[in-house]
């Protein structure tokens, strides 16, 4: 049995479980009229409520106190203060430091990081500046039309993500793309509209090996040169973000358009350093300044609040309580605001990647479960898609829903409509509707009893479905900001409680690994033996079909 089972906060948790697991939040309500103020934070212009949930001020008293006895403030010093936390790979967990906005030292092994960081920070708006005002010209003294970012992973959910939540603060004349996928018809589909003369490519990857970022920057290249003819002006029309800047040069980048990335930085976290160059170019140094003024003072927040008021420590706690106590396998976010759409997909790298472990820091295999399944959508799509099972499905599923109290256009027929199925919908999920309400609203209908009886069990909604809900004036960069670094730190709080190592991913590389292999085995027709029956079935069956298709060795 591990040590956090086994620790009294623990045991207290399970003990109060029991006692609470069978409440209801429809009675909780109406037993404190002061629920809400009890149980709602805020951040400057971000409320957080999470009244609507299954818990008492036990509840969060004993969570508090699990927290307490994981000692999450000495975790939470280590971090900030640059120490080795990453323990496998020997790392510093440094993604605070590029939003780091008081000027105070940040030491990695004893060394000061805050001049480069700004020096590169710096490096970055020069270069989008210049992009954006023109002043940075093509092969054929034109303008940039189209930026074009090629990465994977932390190197394209990020700056995706950011650059549609703030696209009301974007140049509309500017179009940004980004390309992920190793399947041609990502790149083929966005390169099929631009131009070569003005078209400037980012070619994101810190290792600058990435096979799925390099085979799509080498086609990107192609395709620059094959419309100038040759290689002479690959510097005006590519940059590269990588820690690797011997092979950005030798791809052809000038070293005056690589910027450096840091192993102290995951890249799941890495929207905040150089990776933000397609953001910056987007939305401009001014509004990106202000997208790390909204996460510095998350960061503050997480750092000063005591733990009861603490933002980023509830909402970790409220998934502790879920995940472990009522074996509730995932989550969902669901944000009523169109500009996020990509947010929940931005999480689930996030929080999967980070807490999917399943052996904690003594390198033992933990008995308990650890990170949820994440998943999302906007709002407003997902109560005509999955919220079905949400609200009448067989599991407890928690979610947090995130809302403007106004947007950038803020037309009120829309707005207003949108925040009634906000309002609606987590009413709807905590009080649900009983079978004497449910029989009511048939017999006001005018429906005979043989009828209602057989209608009932379907219009009853067992309700006591948690969420938590954050409503914020309106999704602007500073407030962005401060969103995405609450739920880095909830994140981080959620593994230092199941003590795990949250800042490394062991577990994406087996697959790549094997695809590397296997990659040059796809370069002749003969049949392989190499694997299991079923995988060199299906790679022998592919090997065939692509020379029946073609007709030749594609090879």
């Amino acid at each position: 049995m591990s040590k956090l089972t086994q620790s009294s906060s623990w045991k207290a948790l399970e003990e109060h479980y029991n006692e609470i697991k069978h409440s209801r939040m429809r009675d909780m309500f109406v037993e404190d009229p002061q629920r809400f103020e009890q149980f709602s934070l805020k951040l400057n212009d971000i409320l957080f409520d999470y009244s609507k949930n299954i818990i008492n001020s036990q509840t969060m008293a004993q969570l508090y106190q699990l927290a307490e006895d994981s000692e999450l403030g000495s975790w939470i010093s280590r971090m900030f203060d640059g120490e080795p936390i990453n323990n496998t790979e020997n790392r510093a967990v440094l993604h605070t430091a590029l939003r780091n906005r008081d000027g105070l030292p940040v030491l990695v092994d004893g060394k000061d990081v805050m001049p480069s960081v700004c020096e590169e920070h710096e490096r970055v708006k020069q270069l989008a500046e210049s992009i954006r005002t023109r002043a940075w010209r093509g092969y054929h003294d034109q303008p940039i039309t189209d930026v074009v970012n090629i990465g994977i992973g932390g190197s394209h959910l990020g700056p995706l993500m950011v650059t549609e939540a703030l696209r009301p603060y974007s140049l509309h004349d500017l179009n940004v793309h980004y390309v992920s996928n190793v399947d041609e018809n990502h790149i083929t589909d966005t390169l099929e509209k631009l131009n070569p003369a003005t078209t400037f490519f980012i070619i994101a990857s810190k290792s600058f090996t990435t096979q799925d970022t390099m085979v799509n920057a080498e086609t990107a290249r192609q395709w620059h040169v094959n419309d100038v003819g040759n290689d002479s002006q690959i510097d005006k029309h590519f940059s590269a973000v990588s820690s690797n800047v011997k092979a950005a040069k030798a791809f052809g980048i000038d070293e005056k358009n690589i910027f450096q990335m840091w192993d102290w930085v995951g890249g799941r976290y890495s929207l905040w350093s150089a990776i933000s160059l397609p953001i910056v170019i987007a939305i401009g140094s001014d509004n990106f300044d202000q997208l790390l003024q909204g996460a510095y003072e998350a960061d503050k927040h997480f750092k000063t609040a005591p733990l009861a008021e603490n933002i980023p420590v509830t909402m970790a706690l409220l998934g502790i309580w879920y995940n472990n106590f009522f074996d509730a396998q995932s989550t969902v976010v669901l944000p009523y605001d169109q500009h996020l759409h990509k947010f929940p997909t931005y999480l689930q790298q996030a929080d999967m990647e980070s807490n999917g472990k399943g052996v904690n820091r003594q390198n033992q295999l933990v008995d308990y479960t650890t990170g949820p399944v994440l998943f999302g959508e906007i709002g407003i799509a997902a109560q005509h898609a999955f919220f079905q099972l949400l609200h009448q499905g067989t599991k407890l599923i928690p979610a947090d829903i995130l809302a403007p109290v106004s947007n950038f256009h803020c037309i009120a027929r829309h707005h207003r409509a949108l925040m009634s199925n906000v309002f609606a919908q987590t009413e709807a999920l905590m009080k649900g509707k009983t079978e004497q309400e449910a029989y009511a609203e048939l017999k006001a209908e005018g429906l005979d009893e043989d009828t209602i009886k057989a209608l009932l069990p379907n219009k009853i909604f067992p309700g006591n479905r948690p969420t938590s809900t954050f409503l914020f004036n309106s999704l602007d960069p500073t407030t962005l900001g401060s969103l995405i670094a609450l739920y880095e730190h909830k994140i981080f709080v959620q593994g230092i409680i199941w003590n795990i190592n949250s800042f490394d991913q062991w577990g994406v590389e087996l697959g790549k690994q094997l695809a590397s292999g296997i990659l040059q085995e796809l370069d002749d027709n003969e049949p392989t033996k190499a694997h299991d029956s079923s995988t060199n079935g299906l790679i022998n069956y592919y090997k065939k079909q692509r020379y029946i298709n073609n007709k030749e060795d594609i090879s």
